[in-house]
Formats: structure tokens, C-alpha cells, sequence
């Protein structure tokens, strides 16, 4: 019996990509590298010493001595969802400091538990005002949880977070962060921000593969889980049956060692160049950006002294075609920007640096892309403008 041939691969091969939008970065090749060794088991003894190690490196990336540090199998959304499950019950009251599209998703997950939310919702493309969540506390008295997101990968916002903080723990509130964009890239201290919960994500700054979810839970957080009335409604996000795997060894799910393997690596790469060093070879490169993205006339989203420096929304000129650019963009540069979600789909493009994405070479390579591509569709910008600010910023 002869065997039909398997069908044509339309892409036999993975095509290079400069990836310079909202997610997934650039994977370091030593990332890649580690998670190309032999297979290991899950309760391999060998690998419990591993989780062990990885649970080390995230405190030190989180800047935790106090918290329990983890990896949840899965994306940045797990690890919220996780959050959400695990530390609320029907019932309890989330007050939510809403400024962006991912603000919103964290409303809709909640309000998936039963939980009594309540949204502040803040003008897009600005920084939360604390304010505004001291009038709401004022009028409540019995919050379990505030939230916030830390860099709103939509707007590109970075949020300050111990004005929100402080206000949580003067109302005996948990405080739950969302570091997806900013673990890695810019400062995230756990401690001394006073976060009860943080997570974020492997593709972003820490220059990994999607698929994982470090997460940070205070020990007041944990206990907090421990005594809940009912059972989390998710078994596989349950934040203590996860920590019974990482701290104590107890079998759960089949975790996803390679990738973990690769995590490992990742935040090692992360610690080798030094926290504040890699703080400021994003800003430095982000600063290229900005100033090479004004040059050729277009406007950025986030005021100055607001900015993310992982996430550059910059407005479409009118007449533009948003989907037009990114493709010519992906099939005659090979370089990936993401497109605007939310509020501002179809209003912006959103430009990444993050991790190994964040490199002068890459910003160079946009902006000169862009030089050729806008006056093809009818917006003249000056040519080498943009490669030319962005030099002197760098060279600065």
C-alpha cells in the first residue's frame, strides 16, 4: 500500500523577521540554544533544581527578597487570569484603574469570577491619575483587591505605581500588577512598591519564547490564597497548587521544560548585562526612536515624561493606509510593528524594542524603511531625517 505524499509546506522555512512590535521580541540565540539540549523530566531531580534556580533569578529580576517567585505554564494572560482566579472570590470588590485595551481585558476576566468590579476608567494615552482611585476608596469599605498595569503595551504609557500602591495599603487592599511590557526592561521592585501579586511574560524583555508567565505573590498574597472559602474556579491556574510544584515538588501538570530550560537562560543573559545597564539601553534606544520618528513629522502617542520606553504608539498620518505600510513593511524589509488595538485601531502603529529587539541597528533599519515607504504612499517626509536624529540621539 503506497502512502500518499504529504502536502507542499506553502512555508518550508520560518522566514527571518525583525520583530519590532508588541510582542514576541527577538529570542536571545543562547535561549534557543538551551532549550535545543536532551529532554528532561518534569519531576526529574536534576530539574526541580533547575525550577529552583529559575524561582532564585525572578527574585532578584523582581526585585523580591519576601515574595514567592514562579513560573505559570502559559502566556502574560495566565498569569492574570491566575491573579484573578486564585486571590478573588464571588463577591469581592476589585476596584481597577483602566487606561488601555489590556486594562479592559483584566475588567472582563474578573468580572468572569464573580467579582464586584468596580472600573475607573482614565483618558487613553496618559498616565492613570492616583486621585481618581482615592475618591472611589473613599466611598467603599471593603476592598480586597486594586489594580494597575505597569506599561499599557496599547498605549505605551508607564504607569507610576507607588501613589496606587500606598493607597491600596491604606485601605488593607491587595495590589496586583501587571509587568508583562515591563519585567526586564524597566525597574519592577516587588518590595519596595509593595505589590501583593506581579506577572508578566517570557516574550518580551526577558528575550524568550511565548509560553510562560513569571509571576511574583507576596507572602500575604499567599496566605490570602491559602484561606480562601471555595476552591479557585480554574484548577490549572490555582496559584497554590502551582507554588506546591515550584516550592515544594508535588506534582501538578506537565510543566513545559524546555521552555523553562530556556527562561533560565534567559534571565541569566538579563543579570550578566545588570539590571540598570539593560534600564538604560532601552531608554537610550527608545530615545533614538522617538526623536528619529519626529524628524519624519510623525507624532507620538505618550507626552514626554510618560513614555514606555518598550512601546512606541506613533499616530498614522491621515491618508495613510495602516495595513499598506505594515506589509510592505514585513514583505520588502522583513521587519514586524504591531497595529492598534482598542480605541486606537486603525489610529496608530506600535513600535517594540524590547529585549533583544532592543538595539540601535534595528531603530536605524525602521526608520530608514519608513523614509522609503511614506512618500510611496503620499506622505513626503525628508529623506535620511529620521536615520539622521536618531544617530545624534544615540551619539549623545
Amino acid at each position: 500500500m503506497t502512502q500518499d505524499p504529504l502536502p507542499e509546506s506553502k512555508i518550508p522555512n520560518m522566514p527571518p523577521r525583525i520583530l519590532l512590535g508588541p510582542g514576541p521580541s527577538q529570542a536571545h540565540p543562547r535561549v534557543l540554544q538551551a532549550m535545543a539540549v536532551p529532554m528532561i523530566g518534569y519531576l526529574d531531580p536534576d530539574f526541580m533544581l533547575i525550577l529552583d534556580e529559575v524561582s532564585e533569578l525572578l527574585k532578584r529580576v523582581f526585585k523580591t527578597e519576601e515574595s514567592l517567585t514562579m513560573s505559570l505554564s502559559g502566556t502574560g494572560s495566565a498569569g492574570m487570569e491566575a491573579g484573578f482566579t486564585s486571590l478573588l472570590e464571588p463577591g469581592d470588590t476589585v476596584v481597577m484603574c483602566v487606561y488601555g485595551f489590556f486594562c479592559e481585558r483584566m475588567i472582563d476576566m474578573a468580572e468572569r469570577v464573580g467579582a464586584n468590579v468596580i472600573p475607573l476608567r482614565a483618558a487613553w494615552g496618559k498616565p492613570f491619575p492616583p486621585e481618581m482611585l482615592e475618591e472611589e476608596l473613599k466611598k467603599h469599605d471593603n476592598v480586597k483587591m486594586v489594580t494597575a498595569i505597569h506599561a499599557e503595551t496599547s498605549t505605551g504609557i508607564r504607569q507610576p505605581l507607588e501613589a496606587i500602591s500606598n493607597l491600596a495599603k491604606e485601605h488593607d487592599a491587595l495590589f496586583m500588577v501587571d509587568a508583562v511590557t515591563s519585567l526586564g526592561g524597566n525597574e519592577v521592585a516587588v518590595d519596595r512598591w509593595g505589590i501583593d501579586y506581579a506577572y508578566s511574560a517570557s516574550q518580551k524583555c526577558l528575550a524568550c519564547p511565548p509560553g510562560l508567565a513569571p509571576v511574583a505573590l507576596s507572602p500575604r498574597a499567599h496566605e490570602v490564597v491559602k484561606a480562601r472559602q471555595r476552591k479557585p474556579m480554574s484548577w490549572y491556574l490555582d496559584l497554590a497548587l502551582n507554588a506546591n510544584y515550584w516550592k515544594g515538588h508535588v506534582y501538578h501538570h506537565t510543566a513545559p521544560v524546555s521552555n523553562i530550560v530556556g527562561l533560565r537562560e534567559g534571565l541569566k543573559i538579563v543579570l550578566e548585562e545588570g539590571l540598570e545597564a539593560r534600564f538604560q539601553r532601552h531608554h537610550r534606544n527608545a530615545q533614538a526612536l522617538w526623536a528619529g520618528l519626529e524628524a519624519l513629522g510623525l507624532d507620538l502617542v505618550a507626552p514626554d515624561g510618560s513614555r514606555l520606553d518598550q512601546i512606541t504608539p506613533v499616530w498614522i498620518p491621515s491618508g495613510i493606509d495602516d495595513d499598506r505600510v505594515r506589509q510592505i513593511l514585513l514583505r520588502e524589509y522583513s521587519i514586524e510593528i504591531g497595529k492598534g488595538l482598542g480605541e486606537f485601531a486603525g489610529k496608530v502603529w506600535r513600535i517594540g524594542l524590547m529585549g533583544e529587539s532592543s538595539k540601535a541597528e534595528y531603530v536605524l533599519s525602521l526608520l530608514s524603511a519608513l523614509e522609503g515607504i511614506l512618500p510611496r504612499l503620499g506622505y513626503e517626509v525628508p529623506r535620511g531625517a529620521g536615520v539622521g536624529a536618531a544617530s545624534t540621539a544615540l551619539a549623545d
